[in-house]
């Protein structure tokens, strides 16, 4: 009976031990998958990919979930999430909501960004995405995002095709045509 019950201790200690170190390799292999499209401190420098830094840890694990649970369908992510825990969801969006986002890297064009900002102001997007645009909560930093990826978003958006994500939006950008958005596209994308 004694030697049963210090199997059992051990086997609990050694389960104690063994488990942090297997969470953090499944987390640091699941960074790998991420960075690979995202960047591996989270700033994408693949075209369509969005940039994860210093988006708002909220805003991330509710995006992961509802990717993971298909309500947010986007194909290149499919199955990319399966699997994963609430509390591994709640370690990426922490880790990606911690890093730096790094500048944008494109060329501004002044005439574009201009008439950006008086749309961004005339559109009221710094009333949820706060004035300076890095959001909260549940709502996304677009200062500094990528370019092409703030444009596929918004057209999304305009077009009723965000599955997934807040129709508010679709609303906003009402009436807005391709123009509007590259121009509102440029002037994000090149906040600091």
């Amino acid at each position: 009976m004694r030697l049963v019950k210090i199997a059992a201790l051990l086997s609990g200690i050694c389960f104690s031990i063994v488990a942090p170190l297997s969470y953090a390799q499944d987390m640091s292999a699941k960074l790998v998958v991420c960075g690979a499209c995202h960047g591996s401190d989270g700033n994408s420098s693949m075209a369509g990919s969005p940039s994860l830094a210093g988006q708002p840890k909220i805003f991330l694990e509710n995006n992961l979930i509802m990717i993971r649970e298909g309500i947010r369908d986007i194909p290149v992510m499919k199955g990319q999430l399966d699997g994963l825990s609430d509390p591994q969801i709640i370690a990426l969006a922490k880790f990606y909501s911690a890093q730096a986002l790094k500048p944008a890297t494109g060329k501004r064009d002044e005439v574009l960004y201009e008439r950006g900002q008086l749309l961004s102001k005339q559109a009221l997007c710094g009333t949820c995405h706060l004035p300076d645009y890095v959001g909260r909560e549940q709502m996304p930093r677009l200062a500094g995002q990528r370019e092409d990826y703030l444009l596929h978003s918004m057209r999304q958006f305009r077009n009723n095709q965000a599955t997934g994500r807040d129709t508010i939006m679709a609303a906003s950008l009402y009436g807005m045509n391709d123009d509007d958005l590259r121009a509102i596209a440029q002037y994000l994308s090149q906040l600091k």
